[in-house]
């Protein structure tokens, strides 16, 4: 499916003036029915005709179409496709055409399209809806929307379960393959966006490991879900919009805005990186205290300062690591005689 602008059509001012005319002058013919015959005897070839086309004159406001800047409007005639309304401006068309929009009563959790009463679903449908609001649902926004669907509980690449959300900022482009493709194009959008997040969440793990490849270029690489969500965000942005083309829709972006390890195991990975961290913090001061003690020896050595034997050497080296290593302040021992 195509999608075909209508141009040309914005004659809905004319439409309406000339409408209002037809049925002034059919409310005049009635008045001067009276007028030519009797009362009790109208004119009735003239009464019948005013009666006639007042009762036809309101079809051509069926007609009658309104759009804003940033909407759109899908119209068919008896089942075929004939167009669709683009540019804003006041329009006339064929008083059969109907409007299409299939998600007319969908309302995802995103800005401009979000129903406040309900925040716990993803996907609301509206119902008891007045006649004024169905028509303007039945146009299409064309603005930028943003999509935040409800957090996912997905296992990383290692088997972790963690708790992903995006926001996903779309747009329709192609309003035919939107109306006519695909049964929903909101629910559609919504569902992808949980398949490309699970499909790519799947690939990393949730912090660096080793041994793990991201890319598929059979090398393991530093690529994580905490550390690379950028490239994360891109990838699930690439995956959906793949997905989504043939409905007419366009991803500009998506951002990951809610990331974290699932309740059930989160207490004991704060354990596991407080530990790393500790292990890391270790391991720097004491290569530091070892760097530290050589050069200690090796100016006492080039200063001629003292002379050390191998025993005096270990035991300087055991109070230096003690000293540089410890968590506490050390408490110096004034030895006042021999070493031995």
């Amino acid at each position: 499916m195509k999608e075909k602008v209508l141009t040309g059509k914005k004659h809905g001012m004319l439409a309406m003036i000339l409408t209002i005319a037809v049925m002034v002058l059919s409310i005049l013919m009635i008045v001067a029915s009276t007028k030519i015959g009797t009362a009790d005897e109208p004119f009735v070839p003239l009464i019948l005709g005013g009666f006639i086309l007042l009762g036809v004159s309101w079809i051509p406001l069926a007609g009658l179409k309104v759009l804003k800047p940033q909407e759109a409007l899908v119209l068919t005639l008896f089942g075929e496709y004939i167009g669709t309304l683009k540019d804003a401006g006041f329009y006339f068309v064929n008083p059969f055409c109907t409007a299409v929009n299939p998600a007319a009563k969908t309302r995802l959790g995103q800005s401009g399209d979000v129903d406040d009463s309900d925040r716990k679903g993803r996907i609301t449908i509206m119902q008891g809806s007045t006649s004024e609001a169905q028509q303007t649902n039945k146009k299409i926004s064309l603005k930028a929307m943003t999509l935040s669907n409800a957090k996912q509980k997905v296992n990383d690449v290692l088997g972790n379960p963690v708790e992903i959300s995006v926001a996903v900022i779309w747009k329709v482009t192609d309003t035919a393959k939107a109306v006519f493709n695909v049964d929903n194009y909101k629910e559609y959008l919504s569902l992808q966006c949980d398949s490309a997040v699970r499909d790519i969440v799947k690939i990393y793990p949730y912090d660096v490991a080793p041994g793990i490849d991201t890319t598929g270029d059979g090398k393991a690489d530093d690529g994580s879900l905490r550390g690379s969500t950028t490239v994360v965000a891109e990838r699930i942005r690439a995956m959906i919009q793949e997905k989504v083309k043939d409905a007419g829709l366009e991803i500009i972006e998506a951002r990951i805005t809610y990331l974290a390890y699932a309740p059930e195991i989160a207490a004991v990975m704060l354990q596991r990186q407080q530990a790393s961290a500790v292990i890391d913090a270790r391991k720097m001061i004491v290569d530091g205290a070892v760097g530290m003690v050589e050069m200690a020896l090796d100016r006492l050595k080039e200063n001629g300062t003292v002379e050390l034997d191998e025993e005096r050497k270990a035991a300087m080296v055991s109070n230096l690591l003690v000293v540089l290593c410890g968590n506490h302040d050390a408490q110096p021992v004034v030895n006042s005689g021999s070493l031995y």
